[in-house]
């Protein structure tokens, strides 16, 4: 059994299609690229898996489960906008998540924080933007989950950030885990990826192992996507 599996899946918002009956498998173990323009529908999904919105039609299980409480406990979702409350410190979402999920390590949350240089006692608005992407991803990233869900997680922050966001999502999930990363800066994460999935105006283009991809198609994952999205 997959740990994702999505059948004919389709949302559509007040007669406008966002997912247009897409299908498709990921199994434990891999890093996905899911990769589209804004508007393409990557938000949708990653919202359906996670159990924020549901299908209007179709299926998607994580873990032979519909989202909902069973599999929030084993999805680790970062969603495209910070939503930590301005005013708390650092140390207090550390408390919060640990109190939340049976399944946050505060050891690797401090760890990270402090190869950063993060005061756990700074309020999150005295934060840089960089800084609190930072934060919330060490949150997302600290726990031990089945499936981590990170919507745009480089977008709008400084190239070295991206450095440190990505090496920090390669160092801190394991191996029988599974980790979906949404985001149209497919240059800065290709390395990473172990399988792709080319959205576009909320249907599945190309989908399979990257290597493969790049070998039937005789380029990289960042030229064919701005040749099929005339980038």
């Amino acid at each position: 059994m997959a740990l994702l599996e999505c059948r004919g899946l389709v949302k559509v918002y007040k007669s406008v299609p966002a997912l247009c009956g897409i299908s498709f498998d990921v199994p434990q173990g891999r890093i996905v690229g899911l990769l589209g323009p804004n508007g393409s529908g990557k938000t949708t999904l990653i919202k359906l898996i996670s159990g924020l919105l549901t299908p209007t039609s179709g299926t998607v299980t994580v873990n032979g489960e519909i989202p909902g409480p069973e599999t929030k406990k084993i999805v680790s979702y970062l969603p495209e906008r910070t939503y930590l409350t301005e005013w708390m410190k650092v140390g207090a979402f550390i408390d919060y998540f640990a109190d939340f999920y049976e399944d946050f390590d505060r050891v690797k949350a401090y760890d990270m924080l402090s190869s950063l240089n993060i005061d756990t006692n700074r309020v999150l608005k005295t934060l840089s933007k960089g800084t609190k992407e930072k934060v919330q991803l060490i949150l997302v990233m600290s726990r031990r989950s089945g499936l981590y869900l990170l919507d745009e997680p480089i977008a709008g922050v400084d190239p070295a950030a991206r450095d440190y966001i990505l090496n920090t999502i390669i160092k801190n999930y394991s191996e029988n885990a599974t980790v979906i990363i949404s985001t149209h800066l497919i240059s800065d994460i290709e390395n990473i990826l172990d399988d792709v999935i080319f959205l576009k105006n909320g249907s599945i283009v190309t989908a399979g192992c990257a290597d493969d991809i790049r070998e039937q198609n005789g380029k990289t994952i960042d030229a064919l996507f701005r040749e099929v999205f005339r980038c």
